[in-house]
């Protein structure tokens, strides 16, 4: 049972912890873009890119952003393909969409105004407890907490809470706990200087206590378990998947081209452009990670481009990439492939086929032959022949950007 002592000196730590981490921020807080003004788009649009991304990485993509996107309804109306390729390399795109869909929910019910209300943010597409939570509190100061994995690692820490912060219970104490220590009137300021301290002095590893505005009551600095807190399952690991790539390199009318292909309407990289690739078989042995011995990769990339109605011919591996998602890893064994001249592909391919079960070829196109193993590689979609500069009009997923900027790098230096 809590006496009233123990009370008097809870409320003496909470005390402390709000006011000396709200007086070191407002002296030591970073210059950011998005912390100059109250606009409360681009602090939404902030608070999306920061999701899962480094703050150093976010500042160059946000300003580029609201450059290009200066306001609800402009980011509303655009295509989608502008708004894919603004957000390029910044990875996880169903942000990117998400975001679109909830401007365009903006736009439509509230005016293109970012509502200042609690159930009406929460109902945009993608905004979640954390970005509701930072939206009203920075920028309409509204006391609402924004508990992300930097605040639930300030607060375990500070008040030695043992909570698994993987559980949705503990997120919600966390929530009720960060709520009870916004001072009033200053929601905006202390909120962020939460988030400022798990980022700079409070971090992962190593935290850096000995300049920490609030360590003098920090509970598991004083039992000496900071480094072991928080509690965290941890999470189950992505799993990883072999993939042979064409980089498909043209003849003819083609020559100094390169075929990429768009990925279906939904799902994984929805509508972006990549290599043609496939699911590798399994290795002999069925070792995960083990290279597939070149000719089984030829003649397997072979009968996928023929599968897919694709004219190239496999030559020979060039390199290797890594793609990582939240639950699959991508290794990519990336084999150079020519244009075969007997069938010249179409420019584009105007229907975009389905990446399931492959179709009857269309005319000028390879028919397909079968896999002895019964397997169905995946089809292509839409197909362009592009140049280096052709890039900028396409949206590209990390991994395929740097593997296309490599091939011209070295093409370019071939003919120097």
């Amino acid at each position: 049972m809590t006496t009233d002592k123990q009370q008097e000196q809870q409320q003496e730590v909470e005390l402390f912890f709000s006011t000396n981490l709200l007086e070191w921020y407002m002296v030591q807080r970073r210059d950011l873009p998005w912390r100059r003004h109250r606009n409360p788009y681009y602090i939404w649009i902030s608070e999306i890119m920061l999701q899962q991304t480094r703050v150093d990485t976010v500042i160059p993509y946000f300003n580029r952003f609201i450059e290009r996107f200066p306001t609800v309804e402009s980011l509303a109306d655009a295509p989608e393909e502008d708004v894919l390729k603004c957000w390029e390399g910044l990875g996880y795109y169903s942000r990117a969409r998400n975001l679109q869909h909830a401007a365009r929910q903006v736009k439509e019910l509230y005016g293109g105004e970012v509502p200042n209300d609690r159930d009406a943010v929460f109902g945009l597409k993608g905004v979640g407890p954390y970005t509701a939570g930072a939206i009203l509190s920075i920028a309409f100061n509204r006391p609402e907490p924004a508990v992300d994995g930097n605040v639930m690692r300030v607060l375990s820490r500070y008040f030695l809470l043992e909570d698994d912060i993987a559980k949705v219970p503990t997120r919600v104490k966390m929530e009720r706990l960060a709520a009870k220590l916004i001072p009033e009137g200053e929601a905006s300021h202390f909120n962020q200087a939460l988030m400022e301290l798990g980022a700079l002095v409070c971090t992962p590893k190593s935290p850096r206590c000995l300049i920490c505005p609030v360590m003098e009551h920090c509970a598991a600095r004083l039992a000496g378990c900071e480094t072991s807190l928080p509690v965290k399952t941890k999470a189950k690991p992505p799993r990883p998947e072999e993939r042979l790539a064409a980089l498909i390199t043209g003849s003819g009318e083609h020559a100094g081209k390169v075929l990429i292909r768009q990925r279906p309407q939904s799902g994984l990289l929805a509508r972006m452009w990549e290599l043609p690739h496939w699911p590798a078989p399994p290795a002999e042995g069925g070792a995960t990670g083990a290279l597939l011995p070149e000719a089984a990769a030829l003649d397997r990339l072979r009968r996928s481009l023929r599968q897919a109605g694709i004219p190239a011919r496999p030559e020979g591996h060039w390199t290797a990439a890594e793609h990582t998602f939240s639950h699959i890893v991508w290794t990519l064994q990336v084999y150079i492939c020519r244009e075969e001249d007997a069938l010249a592909l179409p420019l584009a391919a105007e229907a975009r086929a389905s990446y399931g079960a492959a179709a009857e070829p269309a005319a000028g196109k390879l028919p397909a032959e079968p896999f002895a193993d019964g397997d169905h590689p995946e089809d292509a979609g839409a197909v362009r022949w592009i140049r280096r500069e052709d890039m900028a009009g396409y949206a590209f997923p990390n991994v395929f950007l740097k593997l296309l900027n490599s091939y011209f790098d070295e093409a370019e230096k071939e003919q120097l």
